[in-house]
């Protein structure tokens, strides 16, 4: 019997340290340093993955509004004309390279000696929202007398 009663006084021992471990004495405490670091290590990441081209603003221009625009990729092989609108005289005027020229006709040569360079040249036409449009389609006739087939517009996706 006394070979029993050992075994039964053994086994309540066990049990209570057992259920003393099951439990912990503290909850763990939120450690917030891990996540900035996390959190900065994503920032990095997705800022260096992202577009680095910045819409390029020139003063005078506003551009007309397009929900379905897609971002342009900037590169050696495109042309920015800007084209803007002077609502008193009723005229545009063109700068290219931040230079300017009077008439449409007068960036044929200029379009041309880009296309000698790269052939692949495409025209980024960003004209004002108050552009009148046969102006714009005299432009669109100088860049295809220039040779170049590619041409596309600036738009934003939102008005201001």
């Amino acid at each position: 019997m006394s070979n029993v009663a050992h075994a039964k006084g053994h086994g309540r021992r066990r049990s209570k340290r057992s259920a003393a471990r099951a439990f912990p004495e503290e909850d763990p405490d939120f450690q917030i340093a891990p996540m900035i670091d996390v959190l900065l290590v994503l920032l990095v990441f997705f800022m260096s993955i992202s577009s680095t081209e910045v819409l390029q603003a020139t003063k005078g221009i506003e551009l007309p509004v397009a929900a379905d625009g897609r971002d342009a990729a900037k590169s050696a092989k495109q042309v920015i004309v800007n084209v803007s609108w002077n609502l008193v005289g009723d005229a545009g005027a063109i700068t290219i390279d931040d230079k300017g020229y009077a008439t449409p006709p007068d960036i044929v040569p200029i379009l041309k000696a880009r296309t000698e360079v790269v052939p692949e040249t495409r025209v980024l036409i960003r004209a004002d929202k108050q552009v009148r449009y046969a102006y714009l389609r005299e432009i669109m006739i100088a860049v295809g007398q220039a040779g170049i087939p590619n041409v596309t517009f600036s738009v934003v996706d939102k008005d201001k």
